[in-house]
């Protein structure tokens, strides 16, 4: 079974096929949005219009079991980042 995940080097190619650009600017393009993207999430709501809102949430501490070995151990708390699709985005995914 393959995973079809897309990669940063993916989204480069694409960018570099479709606008022309060169395969390094492309990548630097990239990796400046996704920088941005990660600056603007940290301070605690990104709304991108037509598709979505990324959200920090904080986790409390709780009590986890490997299902394995039965193991109980301590799940630290920690942010961890939610993201909420636009009603757009939704909308032409199911059409």
């Amino acid at each position: 079974m393959r995973k079809n995940n897309l990669k940063k080097l993916d989204l480069a190619r694409n960018l570099s096929k479709k606008k022309g650009f060169s395969k390094l600017l492309s990548k630097e393009l990239i990796d400046s949005l996704i920088n941005l993207l990660s600056l603007n999430i940290k301070k605690k709501k990104l709304n991108l219009k037509n598709l979505g809102t990324f959200k920090i949430i904080n986790k409390d501490k709780r009590i986890g079991r490997n299902p394995k070995t039965k193991k109980i151990h301590t799940i630290i708390a920690r942010k961890s980042i939610v993201f909420t699709a636009s009603k757009s985005l939704t909308k032409s995914i199911n059409r």
